[in-house]
């Protein structure tokens, strides 16, 4: 069949649009990510402040233990804020600006990746304001979540919660060492001098969480309710990889190089488990020829080579997939393990591409541009590429549920009404209210089921709640489409 040369560039320029339409896409998403975090903060709002609907909120932070603690980001749709997931949401923030800082700032987004890390980072170092002390929790989920109020309306105990040598938590302590290494690398070409600062906090929390070893979930016992940890030696591992490569100090190498306990394969990479993250930062250590690949370094590779194959279904233990194709964890806010293991995806990308290298997995080979394949098919399924032609991130494109599960977008902007809202008086006024939520939050990434359905419901919080925690991962995965 022949075809004219005029028919053969119409079609080159037909997939020359598609083609500028999703990369636009991308970078649409990736502004957005940045938006749902100016839609979290919690404290005394900046002047270059965005997302207008928000205001002051949580002035008195810290006040019922003498401390400044004003600030930070609010977990999710409640008035939390929860120093485990915070901390694991600033890590894989500096994860994301560590490894594709070139693509944030082509795209005109480093100076906004940098301004959510510092409004994360700020906040953790005044939690830390003694080398054994550290607080890990602010507000607790029994009387949260009884009220529905706006931030700035809130009425909830703002108790202050925190981990010291009597009630220790290597976990939280060596996952907010995590997050002030790499944010500590960040922050590096930019503020050394900040970056400096960071590094110092995240030096003495890493001692503190040798000295002083435990959950933090026994000495914080209200953070049971929402984010228990099942244990340290992942944040150990995590934390000593991050300042390994900060300060290329050997006794961080030979405590990764000592582990009795690597992880094996994990079926997830999450705020509570980082085994996958050391694995793949010890694997780069193998890549740059920092330490040969061997002994317990080969074992941390395999082990995260391994969950990579179940990811892109060529393993021997593979993770489940909806009908549409959206790989399948767990239950509850699913979405959040799809992102790390998309990130997950595209950093051992280019990890095998530097080194032009294959995953040798049970069933075939799989290459770099495999795994990018599998991160961008996750990435559109949750910008809309899915079953239900909805996308699952909020003010992206034009179907995007209207109902999220969130307290400040589902009552009436402050600034539009001041009048309180009381602690019983939002459900009523709000929450039961069958109408779309007064203000949108813009990036803010909710969840299908397992069957790829989505009941646009403000009272089904497993699925219409979003988190700190998701948007994160992403941020990196969208630098690298865009």
């Amino acid at each position: 069949m022949q075809f004219s040369s005029a028919f053969v560039l119409a079609l080159l320029y037909f997939s020359l649009i598609i083609h500028t339409v999703v990369s636009v896409d991308y970078e649409t998403a990736l502004t957005k990510s940045f938006l749902f975090y100016e839609g979290q903060r919690s404290g005394k709002l900046p002047p270059n402040q965005r997302v207008q609907w928000r205001g002051d909120s949580g002035l008195q932070d810290g006040q019922t233990a003498s401390i400044d603690l004003v600030g930070g980001y609010y977990d999710a749709g409640d008035n939390l804020k929860l120093g485990f997931p915070f901390a694991f949401t600033i890590t894989m923030l500096s994860w994301s600006v560590v490894d594709f800082r070139a693509n944030l700032s082509a795209k005109n987004e480093l100076l906004n990746a940098l301004e959510a890390i510092k409004w994360g980072t700020d906040y953790l170092i005044k939690a830390h304001p003694q080398p054994d002390v550290l607080y890990g929790e602010v507000g607790d989920a029994g009387s949260d979540h009884a009220c529905w109020q706006r931030p700035e309306d809130m009425t909830t105990p703002r108790t202050a919660y925190r981990i010291d040598d009597q009630h220790p938590g290597s976990d939280l302590a060596a996952e907010t060492a995590a997050a002030l290494a790499a944010a500590s690398i960040a922050f590096q070409p930019t503020d050394r001098r900040y970056a400096s600062q960071l590094l110092s906090h995240a030096i003495s929390l890493f001692e503190f969480a040798c000295k002083h070893q435990g959950k933090y979930s026994d000495s914080i016992t209200v953070a049971n309710e929402v984010y228990s940890s099942s244990g340290y030696e992942d944040e150990m591992l995590w934390a000593a990889a991050w300042l390994q490569l900060v300060t290329k100090d050997k006794k961080y190498l030979n405590y990764l190089g000592g582990a009795s306990n690597t992880g094996g394969v994990r079926t997830s990479f999450s705020w509570d488990d980082k085994f996958v993250g050391a694995q793949i930062l010890a694997a780069k250590l193998i890549g740059e020829g920092t330490v040969k690949s061997s002994e317990v370094w080969a074992t941390y590779k395999d082990q995260a080579e391994q969950f990579l194959c179940n990811c892109a279904q060529k393993g021997s233990n593979n993770v489940k997939k909806t009908p549409g194709g959206l790989l399948w964890f767990l239950p509850w806010n699913n979405v959040q393990y799809v992102a790390t293991a998309s990130f997950a995806a595209v950093v051992y990308s280019q990890i095998l591409h530097t080194n032009h290298a294959f995953l040798e997995c049970s069933e075939s080979k799989v290459s770099a541009s495999d795994l990018k394949a599998l991160a961008q098919s996750q990435v559109d399924y949750i910008l809309g590429s899915n079953p239900e032609g909805m996308s699952y991130m909020v003010g992206f494109g034009s179907n995007y549920p209207q109902k999220i599960h969130h307290r400040g977008a589902s009552i009436v902007s402050i600034k539009k009404d001041p009048s309180l809202v009381t602690c019983k008086g939002g459900f009523d006024s709000w929450f039961n209210k069958d109408a779309p939520n007064p203000n949108v939050l813009v990036g803010a990434i909710v969840n299908p089921d397992e069957n790829d359905n989505f009941q646009d419901s403000r009272g089904d919080y497993q699925h219409s709640e979003p988190t700190i925690v998701t948007n994160a991962p992403l941020v990196g995965v969208l630098a690298y489409l865009a």
